[in-house]
């Protein structure tokens, strides 16, 4: 059944794509958005979480919310400026989404809101998590487990919640996979024994879209893979897909750390995420295997470049 759908993080790699899908799937899309864009296919209303400002008429016949506002986590350096932008871009926007519910006459049932594996840490346990695991102890699983905080706020005003737990989305537009393959060779970071919890982009809006069509689904779901991979393990599989020298020589730890800072730790560390409970509410994965995953993206890769030189 068409929905009416109302998407923050629109302009976000999963937000493009998944908007995409919907508009084929029939269902009726707006964007909240810090800015107009002449453009947009699509309405888009403006809002600023440090201003407490949120356009008049953004609800108006919405039934379904999908929130995914949130600045990049490996966009920039963690400076102590970036790390409060990151935490209030995730709790303050959805702070203002649930007051001007609260406050407004609006049609919602559903809101379908982003969350991310990094709420169990990234301390490389051996152990499966799994949606009722631990919150971890390192900066990313404290923003991720106040973001979820935030969202939880929602099911006082007797709507339907599912938070979207993803993890490491592969897209052919970017992302950690395009980041690995920059470099002429491909190696193993750190370790090289962290686990990757990946997920290809479309089985990430496949997802969303289950959960959208799905009224018994509630709750936190994790969005991953149903095989993790070690580091190694990616990396090696990477590099022989796309046709890239692996160097099995991992690239120390120290030289990431001068590099990246506090934010290391997100390539250093990992976590072994399962993916059964979206899979026993009936979610069936495009892409279950990794390899099947890399060369769907390679032929989408190479069907952009075709794309682009036919245009030039």
């Amino acid at each position: 059944m068409s929905k009416n759908i109302l998407i923050t993080g629109g302009t976000g790699l999963v937000g493009k794509r998944l908007i995409e899908l919907l508009v084929q799937d029939g269902h009726q899309v707006s964007i909240l958005s810090r800015s107009k864009n002449s453009a947009s296919k699509y309405p888009v209303f403006t809002w600023d979480y440090a201003s407490g400002h949120l356009e008049d008429g953004a609800f108006d016949g919405i039934d379904t919310i999908i929130h995914l506002a949130g600045a990049g986590v490996a966009d920039e350096k963690w400076s102590a400026e970036r790390k409060t932008v990151l935490l209030e871009s995730r709790t303050q926007t959805s702070n203002l989404l649930y007051q001007k519910l609260k406050e407004a006459n609006h049609s919602v049932k559903t809101i379908i809101a982003a969350s991310a594996i990094g709420i169990y840490g990234s301390e490389n346990s051996p152990t499966m998590m799994v949606e009722n695991s631990p919150v971890g102890h390192d900066f990313l699983a404290h923003v991720t487990d106040a973001w979820e905080a935030s969202t939880r706020r929602f099911r006082e005003l007797n709507v339907r919640l599912v938070q979207m737990r993803i993890g490491i989305v592969l897209s052919e537009q970017g992302g950690a996979l395009m980041e690995l393959l920059k470099p002429p060779v491909a190696a193993p970071l750190g370790k090289g024994n962290q686990y990757m919890s990946w997920i290809h982009m479309d089985d990430v809006c496949g997802m969303i879209q289950h959960v959208l069509d799905n009224e018994d689904t509630n709750g936190p779901y994790n969005v991953v893979g149903p095989r993790p991979l070690t580091n190694r393990e990616f990396t090696r599989t990477a590099a022989k897909i796309f046709k890239k020298t692996y160097l099995p020589i991992p690239v120390p730890k120290l030289i990431l750390k001068l590099m990246l800072g506090e934010m290391a730790s997100i390539v250093l560390g990992g976590c072994k995420v399962s993916s059964r409970r979206i899979e026993e509410a009936g979610y069936t994965f495009q892409f279950p295997k990794f390899e099947k995953a890399l060369e769907d993206l390679k032929n989408k890769n190479l069907l952009a470049r075709d794309l682009r030189y036919l245009k030039a």
